[in-house]
């Protein structure tokens, strides 16, 4: 196997590998460009996300500065929103579903690290895959170990380190993340309640 293989698989890797060095200078290289375009740049900020993720839907909407290691293991699916500096450590797969939003510093990290000194010091490290459902939104600050999935529906309160799994249909939040409540019908009347209000009054003065 190559480097890279053994990276993907979540196996021990060597990450000054030739190959995975050139790919995470090209990179920063279109990184370096994003995070320097104008706010009013729309179409020349797509084209580089397009360049640099593996894939993506429609109207993804990723405020700089941004910084990934090789954006070919992110997909991210439609109506995504990431605030500013969100960090994506993306040595393995980085699935982002529907309808997925970001608050500022949201940082997923796939990469791990030899817990035993000697191995880790010969610049040995692994990956697990991040995979997060349709419908989340996760609050600034927050950071997403590697091998963790977050269900459809959930929310992540600011401030979280997310360490194992959380279901669909929570919130959770702390350090380390902890299932807080469910989300209830309770949770759709009152904000249904305040987006009816809310249309009631639109255009009001």
């Amino acid at each position: 196997m190559t480097e890279k293989e053994k990276m993907l698989a979540g196996k021990l890797y060597m990450a000054f590998d030739s190959e995975l060095v050139k790919e995470r200078k090209n990179a920063r290289r279109l990184i370096e460009r994003y995070n320097q375009i104008g706010y009013d740049e729309i179409n020349q900020k797509s084209s580089l996300i397009s360049e640099l993720v593996g894939k993506h839907g429609s109207h993804t909407t990723i405020n700089p500065p941004f910084q990934c290691d090789y954006g070919y293991n992110i997909t991210i699916g439609d109506n995504f929103f990431a605030n500013y500096d969100c960090v994506f450590i993306d040595v393995n797969t980085i699935t982002i579903g529907n309808n997925v939003m970001f608050g500022p510093k949201v940082c997923l990290y796939t990469a791990g690290h030899p817990i035993d000194a000697e191995v880790r010091n010969l610049d040995l490290e692994f990956g697990y895959p991040i995979k997060i459902g349709d419908n989340v939104w996760i609050g600034g600050n927050t950071v997403v170990n590697p091998g963790v999935s977050i269900g459809n529906n959930t929310v992540i309160g600011s401030g979280s380190v997310v360490t194992k799994d959380i279901p669909s249909n929570v919130i959770a939040v702390g350090n380390p993340c902890k299932v807080l409540r469910n989300i209830t019908d309770s949770d759709k009347e009152y904000w249904s309640k305040l987006k009816d209000e809310y249309e009631k009054n639109k255009g009001k003065t």
